[in-house]
């Protein structure tokens, strides 16, 4: 197996301290959107485990929300979750907060965990697939693990239009 990049080995050790099997592996082609991701993985869009990280306005800590690839992020419903309004994450904060550049930002192995919410509709799935610390490192792991490891708060999370 290649070696995985610093970041990448930063997640897959986590990944291991937590009890998860789940390996990483890293594509050559940099999948920065959940619809790049699903290509590369051939899987639909709705199994792309997507790290959203927001801002909070009152605590400044980071609120992530580990949401299917296909749903848009319900504000208000983060923030009646969250107990305070989620503002925008500036690429800075983003880095800062989680240790990734956005695109690659892992649901686990933060340099400073805040608060997690998980989109429930990611359970419908076998397998999901969440960034592994770079926009080329994925993992492959059922989402009641992923929910587990990631110690998130379930939710219903979901723009409706």
């Amino acid at each position: 197996m290649p070696t995985l990049s610093p970041t990448a080995q930063r997640v897959q050790q986590a990944l291991i301290d937590l009890g998860s099997a789940a390996p990483i592996h890293e594509h050559a082609e940099a999948c920065r959107t959940s619809a790049e991701a699903a290509v590369v993985l051939g899987c639909s869009v709705a199994q792309i485990a997507k790290s959203v990280i927001f801002k909070g306005a009152s605590s400044g800590q980071s609120i992530l929300v580990i949401a299917s690839g296909a749903n848009r992020v319900d504000t208000e419903k983060i923030a009646a979750i969250a107990g305070e309004t989620p503002g925008k994450a500036n690429p800075d904060f983003v880095r800062e907060h989680t240790g990734f550049v956005i695109g690659g930002v892992s649901p686990i192995a933060h340099l400073k965990p805040g608060k997690v919410i998980f989109d429930q509709d990611l359970l419908q799935h076998d397998f999901v697939f969440p960034a592994g610390g770079t926009p080329q490192a994925m993992f492959r792991i059922a989402p009641d693990e992923l929910l587990r490891i990631s110690g998130a708060v379930l939710a219903d999370v979901a723009l409706v239009a």
